[in-house]
């Protein structure tokens, strides 16, 4: 698990992942990438510490 915030929104979106820390996120969102990093930050979630990314760029798709 790990906590992904959307610095756009200031939302934490939490999602399933097997990601290793320090593995960048890329969501697909609409026509283009959401790029998440990880900084070396983690929060508690239920009791667990969980690594945070934080929203680095966006990218388009190319057609």
């Amino acid at each position: 698990m790990v906590i992904l915030v959307d610095e756009a929104g200031g939302t934490a979106l939490p999602q399933n992942s097997r990601e290793e820390a320090r593995d960048p996120v890329r969501l697909v969102r609409g026509s283009g990438y959401e790029r998440f990093e990880f900084y070396g930050e983690y929060a508690e979630l239920d009791g667990e510490q969980v690594p945070v990314y934080r929203w680095h760029y966006r990218t388009s798709i190319a057609e």
